[in-house]
């Protein structure tokens, strides 16, 4: 499903060229769960924000589903994320004013999805992470789980094949994050093949590969059959 080859990632900060990410190469297949763990700067998100296709690679390729993504301008880079990749992210990213059905259905609209087809999506993202009797809530009327249920709904909202998570339970107390580390595995469990950033060793343990980061390369790289409590 993914396939990286020989990636790297340069940013120019003044004189100095930063090294991101150094000849990368990894696979992962579908309906894997992954976790990439590893200290501030050592290119976490920026591994992520290219498989999510919102960075491209300074040298390399990134393979998705049999498709060099190098050969793609930004409108094919734009539909393949929206119909194949979700997002989920730290500080939830929910419009203030919208309720909980609208932040759902916002990706929808941006896809010119008929508003019947619309209404049936997000009423069944919604019950899927628990929240059908929220629906008209505004994110200030939601605690910090339901918010991020609600980015997670309007993560899966357009069926992806792929789920990004950045820090999904960094802004939410124990069991809000329990809740949440149960919905995404569930999820991954359902077929989704799941990709989680984190610092927080309970969760990567979780996952079904371990990457593990530093200065920009992979120094760990291991698969684990074992679950944990």
């Amino acid at each position: 499903m993914i396939r990286l080859d020989h990636l790297n990632r340069y940013f120019q900060v003044g004189d100095q060229q930063v090294h991101a990410l150094e000849d990368v190469t990894l696979t992962i297949d579908s309906g894997e769960s992954v976790s990439i763990m590893g200290p501030s700067g050592s290119g976490k998100s920026t591994l992520l924000n290219i498989l999510g296709l919102l960075d491209t690679p300074s040298s390399g390729e990134y393979w998705l589903d049999g498709v060099n993504t190098s050969g793609m301008d930004n409108n094919e880079l734009a539909t393949t994320r929206q119909s194949r990749i979700g997002f989920i992210f730290q500080s939830f990213h929910l419009v203030p004013r919208m309720t909980a059905f609208e932040n759902v259905e916002l990706p929808m609209m941006l896809a010119e999805m008929d508003k019947e087809q619309r209404r049936e999506r997000g009423l069944q993202a919604l019950d899927r992470v628990g929240l059908i009797g929220r629906v008209d809530h505004r994110p200030d009327q939601l605690s910090g789980g339901e918010r991020q249920r609600v980015a997670i709904a309007r993560a899966i909202v357009m069926q992806p094949r792929i789920l990004l998570a950045d820090e999904p339970t960094g802004n939410l107390d124990t069991a809000a994050g329990k809740e949440i580390v149960g919905i995404i595995e569930e999820l991954n469990a359902q077929g989704l093949t799941l990709i989680v950033v984190t610092h927080d060793p309970k969760i990567g343990e979780r996952a079904g590969r371990k990457l593990r980061l530093l200065d920009g390369k992979i120094v760990t790289n291991r698969n684990s059959s074992a679950s944990l409590p």
